[in-house]
């Protein structure tokens, strides 16, 4: 089992990039069960940017192990709205950290990140070809809602007030 750490990263440079890369190639292998083309990666970045997981309104977890290897990442960016609302993306689990809690890890990390982003509310959505995403969600409290934005091939929307058992990752870490 790996062990790991999580804290935020800048969310651009060839690290992230290269993340990103393998976050879309392999949701779109479980979504269209067929690899993307690069024509088709270059369009999602280009429709759907990580550029506002970043301070002052959104951040960026990275997962690495003891030796600083990748093993997943997760993202926040305020949606603002009424109550304050955050939105989880990028949640992604590289094979080599999956059964191991990280998946927890980074979905706790992400709420505590959106509470000090001043957000009462977390929304994501996922699709449902990813049937661990969507077990991951209902399990830690989360309830499917209406959709609240249209992105790609979404079919699953998710929210979850946060409150003190939000604050698992600062007590535990």
């Amino acid at each position: 089992m790996p062990t790991w750490t999580i804290k935020p990263e800048p969310v651009i440079g060839e690290a992230v990039d290269e993340v990103m890369r393998q976050y879309f190639t392999e949701m779109g292998q479980r979504v269209l069960g067929r690899s993307v083309t690069e024509a088709e990666l270059q369009a999602v970045l280009a429709k759907d940017p990580h550029q506002d997981l970043s301070p002052p309104d959104g951040e960026f977890l990275v997962a690495r192990s003891d030796g600083g290897e990748f093993l997943g990442c997760a993202g926040v960016r305020l949606l603002g709205g009424t109550p304050k609302t955050a939105e989880l993306k990028r949640m992604y689990v590289h094979p080599a950290g999956r059964g191991a809690g990280l998946g927890r890890g980074l979905l706790l990390a992400v709420e505590e990140a959106a509470g000090t982003l001043g957000a009462t509310r977390i929304v994501c959505e996922t699709n449902s070809q990813l049937t661990e995403a969507r077990a991951l969600y209902t399990r830690y409290g989360y309830a499917e809602t209406p959709p609240y934005e249209g992105h790609g091939r979404a079919d699953h929307w998710y929210a979850k007030a946060l409150g003190s058992e939000s604050n698992w990752w600062t007590r535990n870490h």
